[in-house]
């Protein structure tokens, strides 16, 4: 099975493209894919969306928590919101 490219002849009409190419490997020659590179090496992609926080600010974000948890749950018993059920 072959696939045929159909473009615009200008007249309203469709124009079959056939001839493939040598090699399909020739067609990827964009940067994106290093193929155009010194050594054919893919370039060093940064993703702006993610910016790691610090493992100090990481680890201050879940001791945080913990001691928020802590403090909520003493006062909540503290309060009388909860009560503790002896056995």
């Amino acid at each position: 099975m072959s696939l045929q490219l159909h473009r615009p002849d200008g007249k309203g009409g469709l124009e079959v493209k056939t001839g493939a190419q040598a090699d399909w490997r020739d067609g990827l020659t964009s940067s994106r894919w290093g193929a155009s590179l010194k050594g054919g090496k893919l370039p060093e992609l940064r993703n702006p969306a993610v910016n790691p926080a610090s493992t100090a600010r990481s680890v201050a974000l879940w001791v945080g928590l913990a001691a928020l948890t802590f403090v909520l749950i003493v006062a909540g018993y503290g309060a009388g919101l909860w009560q503790l059920t002896g056995g």
